[in-house]
């Protein structure tokens, strides 16, 4: 049987199947499926028609809107969003046969993991290939399609997604120096490295190593709606 808190909300409709865990004050909402060995964290929402197979692990806090696929082999950490009709694979190189001609079971699947990071957010739409961690508070636009891991804050668009910018923990676009959108290219960070966030002044730095950002100090004091 789930193991469901008894805080928790799980609409009639919804299945869950064995050893399903639900934490506390999360809800699941109509006809979504959970299948066995999934966990579900705590103030965790999951939409209608959501479907989270078998031992996909989901975080504390997690968003999960209407019709989202989230594939075996999927890990999310806390706090992420993932959007409307959103799909995480699990396999680059699917068939539903194999070289002999048998339909393929289970063990003929290789499964790639995919993490999604702490605060990253996955567009509606979006599809996120086998294989392609996406990180920390990075923002996959809507109808990307994902095909190598993103780094943390970027911001990705297109098929296959590529980098246009980077964002802020609060989820805006970052600023360089001169208050404009702050460029994908990382050449432009050797010479001004500090980036900035309009909407609620923190500070980060382009860090070649991990091709990311790491936080500093607050940059600037946030701009206030309607002032000059």
């Amino acid at each position: 049987m789930p193991v469901i808190d008894p805080s928790a909300r799980v609409h009639a409709s919804a299945d869950l199947e064995d050893d399903v865990s639900v934490g506390g004050a999360s809800s699941i909402d109509r006809r979504a499926q959970v299948r066995s060995g999934a966990r579900i964290g705590r103030e965790t929402t999951v939409g209608r028609d959501v479907f989270i197979d078998a031992g996909v692990v989901i975080g504390d806090r997690v968003r999960i809107l209407d019709r989202a696929l989230i594939y075996h082999g999927v890990t999310v950490e806390d706090a992420v969003y993932i959007g409307p009709a959103a799909i995480l694979t699990n396999d680059r190189y699917p068939r539903a046969i194999t070289s002999a001609g048998e339909i393929t079971a289970a063990g003929d699947w290789t499964i790639s993991p995919v993490v999604l990071r702490h605060g990253c957010s996955i567009g509606a739409g979006a599809v996120v290939v086998a294989g392609s961690d996406v990180g920390r508070f990075a923002t996959v636009g809507a109808g990307a399609v994902v095909t190598r891991g993103v780094p943390g804050h970027a911001l990705v668009v297109g098929s296959p997604a590529h980098r246009i910018g980077w964002v802020c923990a609060c989820g805006s676009r970052l600023q360089d120096s001169n208050g404009n959108p702050a460029p994908a290219k990382i050449e432009r960070y050797a010479t001004d490295p500090i980036l900035a966030c309009g909407a609620c002044g923190r500070g980060y730095a382009y860090v070649p190593d991990e091709d990311s950002l790491s936080e500093r100090r607050p940059a600037r004091a946030p701009q206030q709606v309607g002032a000059p």
